[in-house]
């Protein structure tokens, strides 16, 4: 497998427990995550996220199926984990030593100590003005962006990140959406990135995976998916005419005063003169395409309803 693929899952999978308290935390996950890319892993909780990321930085071993990291197998590879940098579940710090101090300590462990860099990060995350203040004085927020530094401390290639927004202002979030961007568009780096902020995901990410009950429910290019998936919503009189007229040819549903017609957006010519054809007024006309969340939260849906059909 060649280095322009950073992270690879062939039919992983971990069960945690023995017998009649088997738990199935992840079942068969098969993706590639290529080189440069910031990939968004999503899910509700209890989907198996976790789970895949201690895998995929080899904190746990899986049950069956293979991990690999730029073509190598992960397990037992400490010279090739030294390309991964994360941040996972919070970031840890001595309360009782500066941010700088933290940092450094940190670099000199992994041996890769460059005082040089540890400022540059600093900067990068916007700490470098409250760098030689104690950890204990920062805020949620503040940690955040210091654990952001820490995670890059090695110069990794890969990047994981787990809700790295978390405790950030709105200012805040922004600054870290153009970092982890910058991070694979200016320094190549890829970027494993996993959130609840659906629509910080959806303008950060190049491409997504869903899981749900421990399955990978839906994966591919945020753009292409998001652009698949377009309502346009008209506003006509009568409306049961135009109900009627529409579909013949389009998925159409009522929303009040509004008609929902599922389709494409090269589409809305062909809608408006199918109604104007029949005498049917047309006041507005509007073209909605569906959101990261709102694509989730179907896909999930139907993974809830295929977990609760199939047998224990």
């Amino acid at each position: 497998m060649p280095e322009s693929i950073a992270i690879c899952l062939e039919n992983v999978s971990k069960t945690f427990g023995r017998r009649n308290k088997r738990v199935d935390a992840v079942r068969q996950i098969n993706l590639e995550v290529a080189t440069g890319q910031v990939f968004g892993f999503l899910g509700p909780n209890g989907a198996g996220k976790s789970s895949t990321i201690r895998m995929i930085m080899d904190l746990i071993r899986p049950s069956g199926g293979s991990v690999k990291l730029f073509g190598q197998p992960v397990q037992g590879n400490y010279k090739l984990l030294r390309r991964v940098g994360a941040l996972v579940e919070g970031a840890a710090f001595y309360n009782f030593l500066t941010g700088r101090k933290n940092l450094e300590i940190l670099a000199r462990t992994g041996d890769c100590y460059d005082p040089t860099r540890v400022q540059s990060l600093l900067v990068q995350v916007g700490m470098a003005d409250r760098a030689d203040r104690k950890v204990q004085g920062y805020s949620t927020g503040m940690k955040q962006r210091l654990g952001l530094a820490a995670a890059l401390l090695n110069d990794p290639d890969l990047v994981i990140l787990d809700e790295p927004t978390n405790g950030l202002d709105p200012a805040g979030i922004q600054d870290v959406r153009h970092f982890i961007r910058n991070l694979a568009a200016e320094q190549g780096k890829t970027v494993f990135l996993s959130s609840h902020l659906l629509g910080e995901v959806e303008q950060v990410c190049d491409q997504v995976a869903i899981i749900d009950n421990g399955r990978l429910v839906q994966m591919g290019n945020v753009a292409e998916m998001l652009s698949t998936q377009t309502t346009i919503r008209l506003e006509a009189a009568p409306q049961d005419r135009a109900l009627a007229v529409l579909q013949t040819m389009w998925t159409v549903s009522e929303n009040g005063r509004w008609l929902q017609v599922q389709a494409e957006r090269e589409a809305v010519p062909a809608i408006v003169q199918q109604l104007v054809s029949a005498d049917i007024q047309i006041f507005q006309v509007r073209v909605q395409q569906q959101s990261l969340e709102a694509l989730f939260l179907a896909a999930t849906a139907v993974s809830q309803e295929m977990a609760a059909s199939l047998p224990e």
